[in-house]
């Protein structure tokens, strides 16, 4: 077994999985629209502001909270957004399962 063919394969899979061709096909869908894909950024960005702050251990601070959640509220309210946001999360939440399944194996503490 050769596990460069194997990565090879695992990327192929991952291509023609449903969560990455719903993903890629909304993305592309709202990268059409310059608004909505400035708005998602502007969401994205503010997410991960949040989760850096959270990971240090940081006050968030209530204006960032209230951003997020007029941002949040914004972005729920366009169907194409909202589809986005959702298949981005399950295409996130498989890679993160995959990163977890070889976390497993890979373990530089040894």
């Amino acid at each position: 077994m050769n596990v460069h063919d194997e990565a090879h394969n695992l990327a192929r899979a991952i291509k023609e999985s449903p969560e990455y061709k719903e993903y890629i096909e909304l993305k592309d869908a709202a990268s059409l629209n310059e608004e909505l894909t400035n708005m998602l950024n502007d969401f994205r960005s503010k997410q991960i502001e949040m989760q850096a702050k959270q990971m240090m251990g940081e006050d968030l601070g209530p204006e960032l909270m209230e951003s997020i959640q007029e941002l949040s509220q914004i972005v729920m309210k366009d169907p194409l957004a909202m589809q986005y946001v959702q298949a981005e999360a399950r295409f996130t939440l498989m890679v993160n399962d995959i990163f977890g399944i070889l976390g497993e194996v890979i373990k530089f503490d040894r």
